[in-house]
């Protein structure tokens, strides 16, 4: 099956790393243009140059701090500048925050939702009047399966990606009639930068065998890639899922126990 983009324009934030700068390059392979949002100028640069050639579409990065209003605001306004359009968001940005509830002050709790809620709301609220004129749009929407079935002491990520879910459905309906198309995309075990920091973290020294152990629990044996799960994005994000909206699907090998 060829995913053809050619013509089309994805901004993915938190997309230097991981699975955002995985689903970028496979969006960039497909013919898309690509904004590439991250805080790390140096990270994003050598992701530009990773990117780059991958296929025909044109890779431009933007240093920006989600969290804030006014960064994505002229962010946008810059990506606008440079590619004239954007028909994919990929909200992606945020890294797993949890504690015992009474540990959790209103100062993370805050960060938390600025960071995977309100920059969702920020970024495709910006983006949506030109996708309504153009009647084409693609919203994606990246959370964990703690959304849909929190444990103990998983907040205040648990509850910020609920949100997000709650959002997407929010969205998919005010934006069918216009065609733009809106789902989510929930993270299980993905092997990431998050992955790394864990290891470094555990005092062990066979990577590989660290992942693999990651992977005992999951139904299918084993954690996933990143590029498996830009997969998906990927089709969606195409004409190939043209009646595909509302939809929450759990890339995790099987680990959630709700659909």
């Amino acid at each position: 099956m060829q995913v053809e983009l050619n013509g089309r324009v994805a901004i993915i934030t938190g997309g230097s790393k991981g699975i955002g700068r995985a689903i970028g390059a496979r969006l960039v392979a497909c013919g898309a243009d690509v904004a590439l949002v991250a805080r790390d100028p140096g990270v994003l640069a050598e992701a530009k140059q990773a990117l780059s050639g991958l296929g025909k579409g044109r890779v431009e990065t933007f240093s920006c701090d989600v969290m804030q209003a006014d960064a994505i605001s002229k962010t946008y306004d810059d990506v606008m500048r440079t590619f004239g359009r954007v028909d994919i968001v990929v909200n992606n940005a945020g890294a797993s925050q949890t504690g015992d509830f009474l540990s959790v002050t209103d100062a993370i709790w805050q960060a938390d939702l600025d960071l995977k809620l309100f920059a969702a709301i920020r970024l495709t609220r910006l983006a949506w009047p030109q996708m309504q004129a153009r009647r084409w749009g693609r919203v994606i929407n990246v959370l964990n399966i703690g959304a849909k079935a929190p444990k103990a002491a998983s907040a205040p990520t648990s509850v910020s990606r609920a949100a997000g879910m709650a959002l997407t459905k929010v969205l998919a309906g005010e934006g069918a009639p216009h065609n733009i198309l809106v789902n989510a995309l929930h993270v299980g075990l993905i092997e990431s930068d998050q992955c790394a920091r864990k290891f470094e973290k555990s005092g062990e020294s066979d990577y590989a065998a660290f992942l693999a152990k990651m992977g005992d629990n999951v139904p299918l044996g084993r954690i996933g890639s990143a590029e498996e799960f830009a997969n998906v994005a990927c089709f969606l994000a195409s004409d190939l899922a043209s009646y595909v909206t509302g939809t929450s699907i759990n890339i995790d090998g099987n680990m959630s126990p709700v659909m």
